[in-house]
């Protein structure tokens, strides 16, 4: 279909699971311990943000080594939590990936999580996504572009002609960057696919 994109370039957290609030609740849990109260400042430096970027943040001026071990306790905290609550699909959310699935539109998993906080939610989806690239798997992440250039790069497709789909400020700069035609979800989901041609339909010359 001439409307379609080459690939869509979906994140993860707060786009196709709701888990935003469970990352919240974790980096303030490690960081009470810290005695740091986490407040509306804090935001911009926790979501949508790899652990290592919110570990840098409640340690400013710590070294490489207690940053890393912070970062660590972050994916801990927030690992238990996916554990202990369950991991809450997005409304919609499977039914966009059932019908990219249907339409052979190459999907890629791009996450501000690591590897193992993704393996965890994935069974959730129910898609067998073509590529995942989770933080720690290209240069730099989210806000970077690197991340959305190391999907493309693995499926072989070009950023320009993908459409990405992201919720949070670092996710939409990181696809902006790449080049990517971006989407953004809402605390209604993910847009549908009718949604994405209905876009990319009333701006052709954007792809």
């Amino acid at each position: 279909m001439p409307s379609d994109p080459q690939a869509v370039l979906l994140d993860l957290d707060g786009t196709l699971v709701d888990t935003e609030g469970a990352w919240w609740r974790a980096v303030a849990g490690v960081a009470a311990t810290l005695g740091r109260r986490l407040g509306a400042d804090d935001v911009p430096h926790v979501r949508g943000r790899t652990a290592a970027d919110a570990a840098a943040h409640l340690l400013p001026s710590a070294s490489g080594a207690a940053v890393g071990a912070l970062a660590e306790r972050l994916v801990d905290a927030f690992a238990e939590r996916l554990g202990r609550d369950g991991v809450p699909v997005m409304p919609g959310a499977l039914e966009l990936l059932s019908d990219l699935a249907a339409a052979s539109i190459p999907t890629a998993l791009v996450s501000a999580s690591p590897r193992r906080v993704v393996e965890l939610v994935l069974p959730c989806l129910r898609h067998p996504f073509h590529v995942v690239v989770a933080d720690g798997e290209a240069a730099r992440g989210k806000p970077h572009p690197d991340p959305y250039l190391e999907a493309a790069r693995r499926l072989g497709a070009d950023p320009r002609r993908c459409v990405a789909v992201e919720d949070s400020p670092a996710g939409v700069a990181a696809a902006t960057a790449a080049g990517c035609r971006v989407l953004v979800a809402g605390p209604e989901g993910p847009p549908s696919l009718a949604g994405i041609r209905a876009c990319l339909a009333a701006s052709r010359g954007a792809l």
